[in-house]
């Protein structure tokens, strides 16, 4: 991920946070604006093209869900991480309902935020091809001419014959199939699989992919779709 590509907006009207936070992401690397204010970020949005923004939800002319809801009905897709002092549940509810893409509440740790933002960006623009957003979804994956997945559904054919995959199975073939002969590491899996905050480990993507060879390479133990790259992670191995 080459941080200078990306411009993040900050709208924060505490200044000790504001200021934390603006220093962490340039010396990360990012290009980065602020706003103290709903007004300020408005004006910044039409100056800038922004690929992120963390939004406090407390600002001083508004509510910061005011902007998450402009944006997304005037059909943005920037990804939006609200980041806001309060606490109960059901303000986080809300936040991701209106279509907010994260929720952090204060105090933080900037490096979780970091990490945050780092998933985010990675999911929206670098694991996306530029047909991923109307992926069809409904279209058929042949590994060869014994062996397949309909991605829409999870059924296959397999060497146990046929059956359904479950969610996590589902989850990783269209991962593979999406990046197929692209090399994506135990990390990059466990995020897109699992997700952030998950509590499983590279031995869970190693079980994984196992299970994936067991049913779909013709010999598991030499396997010719699901290829290890030592220390580095795993591709689907395509002609």
């Amino acid at each position: 991920m080459n941080h200078n590509t990306y411009r993040i907006l900050v709208v924060e009207d505490e200044p000790l946070v504001l200021d934390l936070i603006v220093i962490n992401l340039v010396h990360a690397h990012y290009q980065v604006e602020s706003a103290c204010s709903l007004e300020q970020a408005r004006q910044v949005l039409k100056q800038h093209q922004v690929h992120l923004i963390i939004l406090d939800l407390m600002l001083p002319d508004g509510h910061g869900t005011e902007l998450v809801q402009s944006l997304r009905h005037a059909g943005s897709q920037c990804p939006i991480l609200l980041l806001t002092a309060i606490q109960d549940t059901m303000s986080k509810v809300r936040g991701l309902e209106i279509g907010s893409d994260d929720y952090l509440t204060k105090p933080f740790d900037i490096q979780e935020l970091k990490a945050r933002i780092h998933a985010l960006l990675r999911r929206t623009y670098e694991l996306q091809t530029p047909q991923s957003n109307v992926f069809r979804l409904a279209s058929t994956y042949y590994f060869d001419t014994q062996h397949f997945v309909q991605l829409d559904t999870g059924e296959a054919q397999t060497n146990e014959g046929p059956l359904f995959l479950n969610e996590k199975e589902l989850k990783m073939v269209r991962l593979l199939v999406l990046h197929k002969n692209q090399l994506l590491s135990r990390a990059d899996i466990l995020e897109e699989v699992w997700g952030m905050g998950s509590f499983q480990t590279d031995r869970s993507v190693d079980n994984l992919i196992l299970r994936l060879r067991k049913l779909f390479e013709p010999k598991p133990d030499e396997p010719v779709f699901f290829v290890t790259l030592r220390n580095r992670g795993y591709l689907l191995h395509t002609q």
